[in-house]
């Protein structure tokens, strides 16, 4: 349950909206944990699917779970993979097939065939030891019919409900309490159609309610399934602000995979209180930096969008942020950060991704205050 904002953790508590860079493989690309705690980054997502098969659960087991294996003490939201898996599928029926029991799919790596279910995805989040999990759910792309999104809606909460009851026996078989439980979410389909999305949310709403009247712990949130743009790349606010108010009020609404600065103030208007992506560090490597207009937020046009490597920048010695709490953005200028992406040399890349980094991080603070 979230109360007065803020939702405790075995790693600590976490201030509502809050947002989570993607460590999808237990790391950010050419950031050390330190540089990301003092950038304000208090909470990561890791990728189940990507860790499953690199370095493998074994590995990440033996090393005392997957806070110990990447260091880092905060607390860790795990990806079912679902959306990793079933993309690979739609997009080369090759690759596997989905069914009543879940998937079996060929590994992008060296081509070995796995399985995954309900129950094997929070197994396997259970030995990697998150915070935070997500149910495996059945994510089919905008352009199938509405029949197919409609049974990927029944099949969501049909995995759900494995899911939760996986989630409860490893509950029970691993002894936890207290806040060492781990919080559960699970997640919303139904395409553009309200109908569907309503339909989903009532199924979870009632896997909850059984669970919550005999276990006492229902699903901690629920999170928009799908990727928030249709085929054509148009963002969809009518479904996102739809699914974020039937949503009930005490629970964690997480925006999965939203976004860009624009897009997260959007949403958090809507309702949604907890986003990823993987914008700030993947925009920053190639060059684009985020930086605020203004102390305060007052429109949608409340930050600058800078690419670096604009020759516009050669000669510019501002500071890339005076205000900030790394030296490296303190004291080198842009005309440095310019240079460095002409030579292809990775340490600009690094500075652009913990100036967006700090900039998400400062982002939030100012949403909890609005």
């Amino acid at each position: 349950m979230v109360k007065n904002n803020k939702i405790k953790t075995h790693h600590g508590s976490l201030n509502l909206p809050i947002f989570m860079p993607d460590a999808t493989r237990g790391f950010i690309k050419m950031c050390e944990n330190k540089e990301l705690l003092m950038s304000g980054i208090s909470a990561l997502v890791v990728n189940t699917f990507h860790l499953y098969l690199q370095p493998g659960v074994k590995v990440i087991k033996k090393s005392g779970g997957i806070h110990n294996f990447m260091n880092w003490s905060g607390p860790l939201l795990s990806d079912s993979g679902g959306f990793q898996i079933f993309s690979l599928i739609h997009q080369n029926p090759k690759m596997g097939k989905i069914n009543e029991e879940g998937a079996v799919f060929k590994s992008p790596i060296d081509g070995s065939t796995h399985e995954i279910s309900p129950e094997k995805s929070i197994q396997i989040q259970f030995d990697l030891g998150t915070d935070f999990m997500v149910c495996l759910d059945d994510c089919p792309p905008y352009n199938f019919s509405d029949k197919k999104i409609s049974l990927a809606v029944d099949r969501t909460i049909s995995w759900a409900r494995r899911c939760h009851q996986e989630y409860i026996r490893q509950i029970k078989k691993r002894k936890l309490k207290g806040e060492k439980i781990p919080k559960l979410i699970a997640v919303i389909q139904g395409g553009n159609s309200r109908e569907l999305r309503k339909r989903c949310l009532d199924g979870l709403l009632d896997v909850s309610n059984s669970v919550f009247l005999k276990e006492k712990i229902p699903f901690a949130g629920y999170g928009f399934g799908a990727r928030p743009v249709d085929e054509n790349g148009n963002f969809l606010f009518d479904i996102l602000e739809y699914t974020a108010k039937i949503i009930p009020d005490d629970k964690i609404k997480f925006a999965l995979g939203i976004g860009s600065p624009a897009d997260i103030y959007r949403c958090r208007k809507m309702g949604w209180n907890m986003f990823d992506c993987v914008i700030p560090t993947r925009e920053g490597r190639h060059g684009k930096l985020y930086q605020f207009k203004n102390k305060d937020i007052k429109s949608i046009n409340f930050y600058n969008e800078i690419n670096i490597k604009n020759s516009s920048n050669i000669s510019n010695f501002k500071k890339i942020n005076k205000d900030s709490e790394l030296k490296i953005l303190q004291e080198n200028s842009m005309s440095y950060l310019h240079h460095l992406f002409k030579v292809n040399e990775s340490l600009g890349q690094k500075m652009a991704s913990l100036n967006n980094l700090e900039f998400y991080a400062k982002l939030m603070e100012k949403l909890r205050k609005d």
